[in-house]
């Protein structure tokens, strides 16, 4: 599936258009249409753990969200060998729209979420 970025993804200010490609539950792939070597693997925060927070009103009205909005949200995951050290940013999620095929990057504030890391292994996780 196609999808716009408003905004920016930190650090790759120049990635306008992607795919998102669903791997399996947990995981999908995150790719620049103009550029095949720009990819992200992206997790299912909610196969993880309880992950509630309260979309940054800038990303709701970027991505043009409103309460009937079909959202979906992703993070980002740095993969390791083995699998169980593979690293999750549940800091700056990805929060896609659905319904107008449009993509955000929230930045969520440490003092309100001091649970969530930016590099937390997903061995924490695991039973």
């Amino acid at each position: 599936m196609s999808y716009e970025i408003k905004g920016h993804i930190l650090g790759f200010d120049k990635t306008r258009n992607v795919d998102i490609k669903k791997i399996d539950d947990f995981f999908s792939t995150l790719i620049d249409t103009e550029n095949e070597h720009i990819s992200f693997t992206l997790i299912n925060p909610y196969m993880l753990r309880e992950y509630s927070f309260d979309l940054p009103s800038n990303i709701k009205s970027l991505l043009e969200i409103t309460e009937d909005s079909n959202v979906s949200v992703y993070n980002i995951a740095v993969v390791q060998e083995p699998l169980q050290r593979t690293a999750v940013n549940f800091i700056a999620p990805i929060i896609v729209n659905e319904d107008n095929k449009t993509i955000g990057q929230a930045i969520l504030k440490r003092s309100e979420h001091p649970d969530f890391g930016m590099a937390e292994r997903i061995e924490t996780f695991l039973k």
